[in-house]
This record gives structure tokens, sequence and C-alpha cells, in this order.
């Protein structure tokens, strides 16, 4: 720009004001993500950090009140030092030329100069180049817009996915229930999930989840859920073989600005609406290979159709409240939302700070005592039709009648991130279980006293960003005491030991090699130690 041009910008308020008025205004309308959203200016005195003795006051009140042509930001700002490039100088002065335009058009002429048009007019010559460029940058994107527009999915829907394929195998280990040696066989195994995020209103959420897989973990051939992995397929299908079907489907909306409520029709889970502490949560598809280092177990005892609730109690507190019944849709005796298999879940998040986090939590359970973790002896689903066949309570060939039980867990999770790299947690249970029946004879009446605890630590982009390297170690839940006859107190301790690192490769592929140890499965010193390892690959889209 030449010397006669700079001076001739200096004396015309017009001009001069232009140039700090495309300061504020062009990065908010060219940045759609920011949320410095322009507003309209009537007079100067509008703006905080504008005062009468700023050596371009006169300019930005002649182009305020005489040209309507500036914006200011929300918090009633102007921020007049910031830098500009001259993009944003073009910009700004194109939005003035089109006011100036519009003046002169609606016959105010008397308030544009002939020595500001004709400034204006050499601008417009200096920059325009910037301007063409600009020209053919929008039209670019209102094409490339127009494209997505007729090609998109849904004007309301997003569509995701994630494809889990692992390799894994058992090396060495005892089965806990035989005691056989449990051969070394390597397996490759797939899962599959299909995610539609549906918004009405921008601010609620309809969640339909699709999956499908084919592999339904090692408690079968290892004799216990202790170290099983946690992208086994629904454990509710007997076969898998990959069969399309829908997983979970709930709705979530806020309730005011700091309640929201999800409303599940099929397949929803604690952990879907109840902050699980932990950095290596993510479901199976990324985080912990095992199910057990995932989450606090007694966050898996409740599963199905329901209602959750999830509240913010200023900045310091969450409390979340949930309701979820395995058999909601069942019309049958001993069935449906109140008389089937049930859970209720209270929880209080305390947090201090945005690198620590503490959580509370309460879940009581009717027929529903089983976390797909720890020892067999845990849970009554160990005993099938078999057993109440050999008791003469039911015949051969007949269904397992279901055994009523009362569990109440409690739960304290930690998180605390110590750097931005170095993140410890860890969690401790204590569930007991009453069983509420003899089942015509085939039990004493008694209750299960359980606990479980585990120490992690995890080193979030380690190597590289999005990475996660993590170790658990801890103590699946074990029954420290029993008072019902058939069952069994675990007289040994099994730990579980687990290391994994997580490699980003790209944006939508992650690569996670893992070993998980088992000692004395099934809590019994006389089985060796079991050790699991996997490959797990996940494609994200």
């Amino acid at each position: 720009m030449n010397k006669s041009l700079w001076r001739s910008l200096l004396a015309s308020p017009v001009v001069f004001a232009t140039i700090l008025a495309c300061s504020p205004w062009f990065p908010a309308a060219a940045n759609p993500k920011t949320s410095n959203t322009m507003a309209q200016v009537t007079s100067v005195s509008q703006l905080s950090d504008v005062q009468p003795t700023d050596w371009a006051f006169q300019a930005l009140q002649s182009l305020v009140e005489r040209y309507g042509c500036i914006a200011g930001y929300p918090d009633g700002t102007y921020r007049g030092n910031r830098a500009l490039t001259r993009y944003e100088f073009a910009a700004g002065l194109n939005a003035c030329l089109d006011r100036v335009n519009e003046l002169i058009a609606t016959a105010t002429t008397d308030l544009v100069t002939k020595e500001d048009l004709a400034t204006l007019q050499k601008l417009q010559e200096e920059f325009g180049t910037e301007l063409a460029t600009l020209r053919g940058r929008v039209d670019s994107l209102e094409a490339a817009t127009a494209e997505l527009e007729a090609n998109q999915f849904s004007t309301t829907t997003k569509l995701s996915g994630v494809v889990v394929a692992a390799v894994s195998d058992v090396f060495g280990g005892d089965n806990a229930e035989t005691g056989e040696e449990v051969e070394d066989n390597t397996i490759f195994t797939d899962r599959a999930r299909l995610e539609f995020s549906t918004s009405f209103t921008g601010k609620d959420l309809l969640y339909t989840l699709i999956s499908a897989g084919n592999f339904r973990g090692y408690a079968g051939i290892t004799g216990t859920a202790e170290g099983d992995l946690a992208f086994t397929r629904a454990q509710d299908e007997e076969e898998p073989d990959n069969d399309v079907g829908l997983e979970t489907l709930e709705y979530t909306f806020p309730l005011g600005e700091s309640t929201e409520v999800t409303l599940a029709a099929a397949g929803a889970a604690f952990y879907d609406f109840t902050d699980t502490v932990t950095l290596f949560d993510g479901d199976g598809d990324s985080g912990a290979l095992s199910l057990y280092g995932t989450r606090n177990p007694i966050y898996n005892l409740g599963d199905g159709a329901g209602l959750g609730i999830k509240h913010q109690l200023g900045d310091l507190f969450e409390i979340s409240l949930g309701y979820l019944a395995a058999e909601g849709n069942d019309p049958a005796d001993s069935s449906g939302l109140f008389n089937g298999p049930y859970a209720a879940i209270g929880q209080v998040l305390f947090k201090p700070s945005d690198r620590l986090k503490l959580g509370l939590t309460y879940v009581h359970s009717y027929r529903a005592d089983d976390t797909g973790t720890g020892s067999r002896n845990a849970t009554f689903n160990q005993f099938d039709a078999d057993y109440f066949a050999s008791r003469q309570i039911i015949g051969q060939g007949d269904d397992a009648p279901d055994v009523p039980t009362s569990s109440n867990a409690y739960g304290v999770q930690l998180s605390w991130q110590l750097s931005d790299g170095i993140v410890v947690g860890g969690w401790a249970g204590y569930t007991r279980t009453t069983l509420l029946s003899t089942v015509n004879g085939a039990f004493d009446r008694g209750g299960l006293e359980i606990w479980n605890y585990a120490v992690t630590l995890g080193f979030p982009d380690f190597g590289k960003e999005g990475s996660l390297l993590g170790f658990v170690f801890g103590m699946e839940p074990k029954v420290e005491d029993s008072t019902v006859a058939e069952v069994a107190e675990d007289e040994d301790t099994s730990f579980h030991i687990e290391g994994f690192y997580q490699y980003q490769l790209t944006d939508n592929i992650a690569i996670t090699p893992g070993v998980i140890w088992i000692t004395a499965p099934g809590f019994n010193n006389d089985n060796d130690d079991a050790i699991i390892g996997a490959l797990r690959t996940t494609f994200s889209f």
C-alpha cells in the first residue's frame, strides 16, 4: 500500500475505522466454532474498552453513529488492539462498502463525502485481489455445502461406528472348575457396532446402537470370569454368530439447565448415564482389554429398560440416579418393569477440579447378582438346570428356576490426574447378597459377602497423541464370607494384573496389544496361573 493512500486512510474516519472494525468482526464470521458472536452497536459508548481519550475514538464514533458499520463482542468490548490480516481487512472493508451503498440507495448520501467515496474507490482497487479470493472461497464453500446437503445421511441423524477385530489366546492355567489344564488355542474374533445419534432440538439425543459379534469370552474354557475380555458379545446370547441386533435404544433430553434425563427402551446400562470415574472405561472399544479393568464391577449389575437422571449440583457435585429392569418387555409372571430382575443406582460424584474426581456409589438389585467378573461363587447363576434336576427340583430338560436374591453393593472410585501424562485411580467395592428363598429346598437360606478392589495407572498420549499406556492391579469379586451351605467361601486370593498399550495409529485406527495375568484362577492356589494375551484393533468412523 503506497504512502499517499495510507495518508488518505488516516484522513478518512470511515475508512480508518473500517480497519479497526474488521478486527473483531471477521474471525467470528469465518469460524463457526467461535463463541464470540458479534452484535451490532448503535453508540460507541456501548463499547466498554473504548474511551473518549483513545486516539481512534473519533473514527470509531463516526463509523458507529454516521454509518452504523461496526460490531462488538457479546461482553461489550471492542478489542481494537488485535492484529489483522489483509483478508480480514478486505472482509471488513467489504461489509462497510455494502453499508455505504445501502445509505446511498436510501437517499442518505449526505452522510458520505466525496473524499470518502474517492478513498473507498482506491481501497476497492487496492484490495481487489483479496476480495476476489474471498468470493472464490465463498463460492467453493457454497458448492461444498450443497454437495453435503444433497448426499447427507440425514438432517437430524449422525451415523458412526466402531469395529473391533482381535486375536487372543490363553497361555497356561487350569480350569477353575475341573482343575484340568487349559489348552493353548489362538482365536480371531470380532464385534461391530453402528451408532445412530439423532437430535431434534440440538440439545436432546435419540441413541440407537446396532451390533453384531462372534465371541462370548473365555469363561467357558477357564471355568471362571476372571480376566475375561471386555469386547465379548452380549452375555444373553448362547451362540453368537455375527447376528445383527438392537443392542441399545435410549432417549436423553435436558430438564432445565442442570438436569439430564435418559429414557431407556432397551439395552441401557448404568454407565450410560453415570460417570464410572476411570480413564480405562472404553466399553471394550478402547481402554482396558479386560471387563474387570474397564470399571468397578458393581456398575455391571444393572441393564435393560428404565430411567436415568443426572443432575449437576453446582460446579463441585454431580448426582446420578437410575432404575433398569432386565425383563421390562416380558408380560409373564415374575417379569416386567417391577416384578422381574431389576437394579437401582445412586451416585454422588465430587469434582473439586478438572484433574480430580471421587465417586460414592450404591446399587440395589433384585435377581441381578452377576457382574460378569470374578469368582463363580459370587453369583447364583452358577446353578444351572442340571443342578436343580439332580436335586429333583425340576425334571431333566426343564429350564432352571429363578433364584430370588437381593443385593446391596457399595463402591468408591477415584481418578486423579497428577500431570498431563500421568493419571492414577482405582476403586473398591463391597456387595452383600441375600438369598430370599430356598427354591423348594435347593438351598439353605443365607447370604454372601463379596469384595473387590483395583489400582490403576494410566499414561495418556504416551508416545503419540491419543495413545494410552495402562496398568491394572487388583482382586476381582471374591466371596469372603458365605452363610449359604451350597456356596463355598473363596479360601485363597487371586490377583488380576493387566498391562496394555493402545497405540493411535491414525485418527480412525488404534492397535492395542496387552497381557492379563490371573494368579490362582478360581481363587484356588492349586490352580496354575493363567495368562491371556490379546491384540485388539479398533476401527472407528
